[in-house]
């Protein structure tokens, strides 16, 4: 194969790369759609929101609380029979343990039926950290899910990792493909004498 096939062969890949959409990857039972989370508990779904109305009282927030302080956590209901279901939702902090749940329950809501279709968690993060939120569907917990989320942690790490794993690779790739596109003119000319 010649090289300037294989150069338009990297364009063209590096085109498709840099133009197709990313999707949202699904992660402990939930996944983004538009700064919402949609949460699958079993065969059914919850819209999962989170807000800070004293610090920010006009935004929302899905995985992310970028502060400490009252927070609301917002569970909607996607399936019309949801609402004649019991509904259990507790909040726990991450410890990597969920052995002893009351040492570290952060708020509790116990099962019952929630005919409007909706579910306000509010609670006062006095401390960052991370958290888990539990939700389970059923008389006897049927249909359990978890969601993570975090209070005061800006995330710069998790998002420098993500930028630094699709732009690196971009660009490696742009640079080695100016790297061929240039080097063929860099090499000196054979002249046959006649």
């Amino acid at each position: 194969m010649s090289r300037r096939f294989l150069i338009r062969v990297w364009v063209c890949c590096l085109l498709v790369l840099i133009t197709a959409p990313f999707s949202a990857q699904a992660q402990h039972g939930h996944e983004l759609a538009a700064d919402t989370c949609v949460l699958h508990v079993g065969p059914y779904k919850m819209y999962f929101a989170s807000y800070q109305p004293d610090t920010y009282y006009d935004r929302k927030f899905c995985q992310e609380l970028p502060g400490t302080g009252n927070s609301v956590l917002v569970l909607d209901f996607v399936e019309q029979e949801l609402r004649s279901m019991p509904v259990e939702v507790r909040v726990i902090r991450d410890t990597g343990s969920e052995d002893n749940l009351e040492a570290v329950t952060v708020t509790h809501f116990p099962a019952k039926v929630y005919a409007a279709g909706s579910i306000d968690v509010k609670y006062n993060f006095d401390k960052p950290g991370k958290f888990v939120g539990l939700v389970s569907i059923g008389d006897k917990h049927e249909h359990v899910s978890r969601f993570s989320f975090s209070v005061g942690e800006t995330g710069t790490v998790s998002h420098l990792t993500h930028y630094v794993g699709v732009f690196v690779p971009v660009m490696v790739g742009v640079a080695l493909a100016v790297f061929y596109a240039f080097r063929d003119r860099r090499k000196p000319t054979k002249v046959t004498a006649t």
